[in-house]
């Protein structure tokens, strides 16, 4: 996958017949892709890339997000284009990775994720399971951080082994590492540890689904 500096060179290219020969500054790009400049120099040197900023660039252009993404040439496309899938993405659903998110609307729209994408998220007969959701906050860092994209396997709820899962408590959906103890109860366990861990029981939140990947491998 390309660095979010190479991707913010794609994208000055792209948009350099709009500049009417101008030089087209990171400033720019920043200004293309709706991102405040502050926030667009974090990202670019932390190489967080704006995943749903650089999803609606590419729809508004006709572009393919495996173009930006992966360094593609338009004429590789062309058989590429074959070879995409399509899974459920709720774009204004955040699951937060900090204080709880309620805004969950259920606007669905279509992700079109790469062939060679479709292994991380469990193959493809998984597909039917799989939903994408955003990120908010930052107490899953640096697994995962604001405006992450991932991917949520609904079929997938079993905590025993632990692992990451989308859960619902009365405080809000959350992204969070579950460990069962031995008593049966939960530790909702945060990557970044100036977060304490909390303890519930089984009937005080919900399982929604174990967290498969991101655009990149969940560890």
């Amino acid at each position: 996958m390309n660095s979010f500096s190479d991707i913010v060179e794609e994208i000055k290219s792209i948009v350099s017949v709009e500049f009417a020969g101008k030089k087209v500054f990171d400033k720019d790009v920043a200004n293309v892709l709706g991102i405040s400049q502050m926030n667009f120099a974090t990202m670019k040197k932390r190489n967080k890339i704006p995943f749903d900023e650089l999803l609606n660039f590419c729809a508004s252009r006709s572009i393919s997000i495996n173009w930006i993404l992966y360094g593609q040439s338009p004429e590789s496309l062309i058989e590429a284009t074959n070879k995409f899938y399509i899974v459920k993405y709720f774009n204004d659903i955040n699951a937060s990775a900090g204080g709880g998110s309620s805004n969950e609307f259920e606007s669905i729209e279509e992700l079109e994720i790469p062939e060679q994408f479709v292994a991380m998220l469990g193959g493809e007969r998984e597909l039917k399971n799989i939903e994408a959701i955003n990120v908010s906050g930052d107490s899953m860092e640096p697994t995962f951080s604001y405006n992450d994209i991932v991917f949520v396997n609904r079929a997938k709820r079993d905590v025993h082994r632990g692992g990451i899962f989308t859960i619902r408590t009365e405080a809000g959906l959350f992204i969070k590492r579950v460990q069962q103890r031995m008593d049966g109860r939960l530790d909702i366990i945060s990557d970044n540890q100036i977060y304490p861990t909390q303890t519930l029981r089984l009937d005080q939140l919900e399982i929604i689904g174990r967290v498969v990947s991101k655009f990149g491998e969940v560890t």
